[in-house]
Formats: structure tokens, C-alpha cells, sequence
């Protein structure tokens, strides 16, 4: 399909109807657009390469993560990665984050153990987001790795696993708090681990008494919140964990009051039915910063795209009538190997960016203020009415003013980069 792209004065005019029209319900869309421009978003590193990593120890099965697809051209090392996320990057407009694992660390010909890990490993990017005039995250990981091959590690019945785990947590943090100094925003260092049961067990108790001993010894050491921000993830099951997960929600909610850290919600970490958005008020009620991983899960936690579906809608939707954006830092989670990997962070990126647009153009204290007079049928629909306006046109305006391409032109993009580029990855 060839897509010829609008001209400029083509999309302004658009523009400028769409504001008179957002203009009739009260929405100040040029505000919007500024308020917009000051949230970022956080893209992962593990969808530029499937979740593969760059240590030099051959890594091992354990964990339960799985990226499904064979799409040719995935980032060999990191020097291709971080050009593949610079690419990405063209095509999104705004100024985002990067979310860096453990496993990523450049450390030459060196074998360096994973709880050995200093921020000098990171220095590379470090320096290349300074350039990129991004803000950094960071993750443990605790898993693809002989000590995790049991299936456990925090919570594991051998001492000598948790502690290999608990000095690896205690080094990212480090790490993160070394990025966030560097970079002058707070890192936010992200606790997730695949320990659970296949089949039903018999103890869920110790497990879990385990974890909170673990992670009491990881976040002894207080950080500057100004360099560092502690989260902790929960699950609903995993791969090789269906029965029973030791990091429930129930116990890092618990865990997150208690101890004053942010709690991450991920999107295809509960049941298909659930739905974060639903959480967000309830959670921010007793902790003061939440972690967000926006992703898919189609039938089980599969990470796919995000699609700008009812459930990026609904979350976005949720920060933005709270004005949670300070206190919700939002990234993403999904690894699909089966299409262009920079297509999928530019998809997934940019439809994450269009919820918070399409909240940010609803006027929601005039719907607040029908709710509380109990005028439920304006409510019902003012919101009807609103799923026409003209969005695509603010969208529009939006990627010209960032220098992003409109519309599908940012593909052709990618086909090119992946013609001249991809391919010779073989």
C-alpha cells in the first residue's frame, strides 16, 4: 500500500477545526499538547533483541520468559540495539525513557557475575542516553541463569541461591542509582522474579516469608530518591509457575505500603478479566508512586503490541482524570519476535502516547461534575459523543510539531532502515 503523506498546510487546517471543536466542550487543546509533551514514556530494551541479552556466560533456562517469533534482523550486541532504539525514537514523538536489564551490561571479554555487576558496565549507556537526552530505568534479572534454573530465587529454600540473588539486587540497585545521578532523573529500579509452582504445592507460606526476608536484605541500604526509586512487580502465574506465584499481588501490595516502595502493575500480569486501570486509584490511595509495564496479554501474559484498545484507553484515561502523572511513571513490556522489532516499540509507543491524548482531550471536570449531580445520562452521553471528535487531527498536529513523520509515513521508514540495515544482520 503507498501512503502519500498529507501536506503541512493540509494537516494545520485540520488542526485548527479540531481545536474549535475540542473548543466547545472546554478543552484548551494547545494546553494539552504542552501537557502532553512533558510525559514520558519508558521503552524496554528486551524487545530490540527477544530478551537475549549480552553476557558472555552462555545463560539458562530459568525464568519462564519467552519471546515467540524468528523476524530477521534482531540486535546482535548492544552497539545494534541502541541504533535500533535510536531509530525507534525518530518515529515517536515526545522525550522518553530507556528501561535497561542486567543482563545487558557490556562487559568486553570479562566474564563478570551477575551479582558482581558495578555501574562501569553501564557506563556505554549511560553516556549514550546522555546523548539521546534520555532518562534511564533498570531491572534486576532474575532469571535466564543457572541460579535460577530451579525456578526460585529470592524466595528459594537454598541460602546460598538467595543470596546470589539478593547480592545481584543489591548491585542494580546500585546501578540504578549510578544513572540516575548521572542523568539528574530518579532511576526507577524494578524488582520482578519468576519464583512459583508448576502444580499446586503444599507451603505457600514459607516461600513468601523467604521473599520478605530477601528483599528486606536488598532494600536495607536507603538511596537518594533523587537518583533512585525502588519497585516491586507482582504476578498471577508464569510459564513453569501456573499454580501458585510467591510474588502475588496481594503480597507486593502488602510489601509496597509497609516498606514505602512504588508497587509495579503490569498489564498482562493478571487475570484477563482484571484491569489495572481499576487498581490505579485504589493503590495511589496508600503508596505514593506507582510503576506501570503497558502490554498485551492475548489469553495468558503473552506481551504482545499495545494496541489502542479499551485497555490503554482505560489506563490512561485513569492517570490523567487524577493527575496521577506525577506519580505514575509508565513503561512498557512486550517482546514480539514474529514482526519488525522497531515497528513494534514505534506501535506500541505511539498508541501508549495516543490514549494519554485522547484523555487529556476530554473534559473531565465537566464530566465529574455530572457524575456528582447524578446526571448519569449526560454522562453517558458526553462520553459517546466524544468517541468521534476529531483526535487524529490533534494527533497529527501533534507529530508535526515533535518532527516525528504523520500517520503510517513512519513505516516506510522502518521497511527502509530494515532494507539497508536488518538485513545484513542476517
Amino acid at each position: 500500500m503507498k501512503y502519500t503523506a498529507p501536506r503541512d498546510e493540509t494537516i494545520s487546517n485540520a488542526f485548527t477545526i479540531a481545536k474549535e471543536r475540542y473548543a466547545a466542550f472546554g478543552v484548551d487543546v494547545d494546553s494539552v499538547l504542552e501537557r502532553l509533551a512533558t510525559i514520558a514514556i519508558s521503552l524496554h530494551c528486551w524487545q530490540g533483541d527477544d530478551v537475549g541479552g549480552f553476557e558472555t556466560v552462555e545463560s539458562a533456562s530459568g525464568g519462564g520468559i519467552q519471546a515467540t517469533g524468528n523476524y530477521p534482523g534482531k540486535a546482535r550486541n548492544a552497539d545494534e540495539l541502541r541504533q535500533d532504539v535510536e531509530e525507534a525514537l525518530r518515529l515517536i514523538p515526545g522525550s522518553h525513557r530507556f528501561n535497561l536489564h542486567a543482563m545487558y551490561a557490556e562487559t568486553g571479554d570479562k566474564v563478570v557475575p551477575r551479582n558482581e555487576l558495578l555501574p562501569e558496565h553501564f557506563s556505554t549507556w549511560i553516556d549514550w542516553a546522555k546523548g539521546q537526552g534520555l532518562g534511564m530505568d533498570f531491572n534486576p534479572s532474575c532469571f535466564a541463569h543457572p541460579m535460577a534454573d530451579s525456578g526460585f530465587t529470592l524466595s528459594s529454600y537454598d541460602k546460598n541461591v538467595r543470596d546470589f540473588w539478593i547480592e545481584h539486587c543489591i548491585a542494580c540497585r546500585k546501578i540504578g542509582a549510578a544513572m540516575g545521578e548521572a542523568l539528574g532523573t530518579p532511576c526507577v529500579t524494578n524488582v520482578w522474579i519468576p519464583d512459583g509452582y508448576k502444580d499446586v504445592p503444599i507451603d505457600r507460606l514459607t516461600p513468601r516469608t523467604l521473599l520478605r526476608e530477601s528483599l528486606d536484605a536488598v532494600f536495607a541500604e536507603k538511596l537518594d530518591p533523587a537518583h533512585h526509586l525502588d519497585a516491586v512487580e507482582s504476578k498471577l502465574f508464569g510459564i513453569g509457575s501456573e499454580s501458585y506465584v510467591v510474588g502475588s499481588h496481594e503480597f507486593y501490595l502488602g510489601y509496597a505500603i509497609a516498606n514505602k516502595t512504588l508497587l509495579c502493575l503490569d498489564a498482562g500480569h493478571f487475570h484477563p478479566t482484571e484491569s489495572i486501570a481499576d487498581k490505579l486509584s485504589s493503590v495511589l490511595t496508600y503508596v505514593d508512586e506507582v510503576l506501570l509495564h503497558v502490554s498485551r496479554g492475548v489469553r495468558w501474559d503473552s506481551d504482545h503490541v499495545v494496541l489502542l484498545n479499551d485497555d490503554t484507553r482505560f489506563i490512561a484515561e485513569e492517570i490523567i482524570r487524577h493527575g496521577f502523572e506525577k506519580r505514575v511513571h509508565i513503561g512498557l513490556d512486550f517482546f514480539d519476535a514474529s514482526i519488525n522489532r522497531i515497528a513494534a516499540w514505534t506501535t506500541g509507543t505511539r498508541n501508549t502516547i495516543k490514549a494519554l491524548l485522547l484523555a487529556l482531550l476530554e473534559p473531565t471536570d465537566a464530566l465529574k461534575t455530572l457524575e456528582r449531580d447524578s446526571d448519569f445520562t449526560a454522562r453517558l452521553a458526553l462520553l459517546e459523543e466524544l468517541k468521534t471528535m476529531p483526535f487524529g487531527a490533534v494527533w497529527d498536529q501533534y507529530c508535526l510539531q515533535q518532527e516525528v513523520p504523520v500517520g503510517p509515513a513512519w513505516l516506510q521508514e522502518v521497511k527502509d532502515y530494515e532494507a539497508t540495515v536488518l538485513v545484513q544482520r542476517g
